[in-house]
């Protein structure tokens, strides 16, 4: 049996993006806006170990599977066409291989926590594994990624505390309208490829309105966090890092507004600063308020 090559080797790690950790980051931050806020302080060191490595591993397998339902697409957009499974240095049965290899993981790794979130594991593994398949079909898949990438709130919240209160609901619908917001940008980098291909994109199906659809969902985002913490009763430093996120959203308005490809995709990357100003503004408001 032979070892596997150090090519071999960086083939998979790009299949998996080990190379391109934006898109785990993305996923990291909703799941640990949630895990802080339910723990209302600092989290549960194993839940917060499980969850971190929960999110790397399955980003990981989504990717996979991204990349299995793509294959044939990804040959035709100059951004894709050099992935390892669209250039043939992996094959389809390695990458879903990969993916289930991952998935399972990821599963095993939730086995210690309460059922709830055991359930919701399964509800979180559907989205995952569904999510490449919309673009054929649905005008608006950037909303069904969403969905997807923002489960790892109540899951948070399942296993923190054993219930799904509504505000996690409100901070599930400010992370979708976040992830429409960022991955219109990216759609935007791609659109004149998927039109020739006639795969679905919020790009696409917001045509010229496409930079009013984008900064409105950061906006009733924004709005919607700021609804949270009121409803929560944060103090000083959450709100300062809204308007933190505020401004980031403005410089990205500039990068966008000429619809450049470049600028789009530079846009979509800066959404980790937003990400991690608001994850900053609820862990600091959460240790001055925790009693020594």
């Amino acid at each position: 049996m032979s070892l596997i090559t150090k090519e071999r080797f960086i083939a998979y790690a790009r299949l998996i993006r080990l190379d391109k950790p934006i898109g785990t980051l993305l996923l990291l931050w909703p799941t640990l806006w949630g895990i802080w806020l339910a723990a209302d302080g600092m989290p549960d060191g194993m839940i917060l170990f499980i969850f971190i490595l929960g999110t790397v591993l399955m980003r990981s397998a989504g990717c996979a599977i991204n990349d299995f339902a793509d294959r044939r697409i990804d040959l035709h957009v100059e951004r894709t066409k050099n992935r390892p499974l669209a250039a043939g240095v992996i094959s389809a049965k390695e990458a879903v291989a990969v993916a289930i290899v991952l998935s399972f993981c990821a599963f095993l790794l939730v086995l210690p926590l309460n059922a709830l979130t055991l359930q919701l594991s399964v509800c979180a593994l559907f989205l995952a594994g569904t999510y490449p398949f919309t673009k054929r079909f649905f005008a608006m898949p950037q909303a069904y990624l969403g969905i997807a990438f923002s489960f790892g709130i109540p899951m948070a919240f399942a296993a923190q505390t054993g219930e799904l209160p509504p505000i996690v609901w409100l901070l599930l619908l400010a992370n979708v309208l976040w992830v429409i917001a960022y991955d219109t940008e990216y759609a935007m980098v791609d659109r004149v490829d998927d039109l020739k291909i006639g795969i679905k994109t919020s790009a696409i199906t917001l045509g010229r309105y496409d930079i009013i659809g984008i900064m409105l969902c950061h906006s009733f985002f924004l709005g919607i966090m700021a609804y949270v913490g009121w409803l929560l009763q944060r103090g000083f430093l959450y709100y300062l890092s809204l308007g933190v996120a505020v401004g980031l959203v403005i410089y990205q308005y500039q990068l966008i507004k000429n619809r450049e490809p470049a600028g789009c995709f530079k846009a979509f990357l800066h959404n980790n600063w937003v990400g991690a100003s608001l994850f900053a503004g609820i862990a600091l408001d959460a240790l001055i308020k925790t009693p020594s």
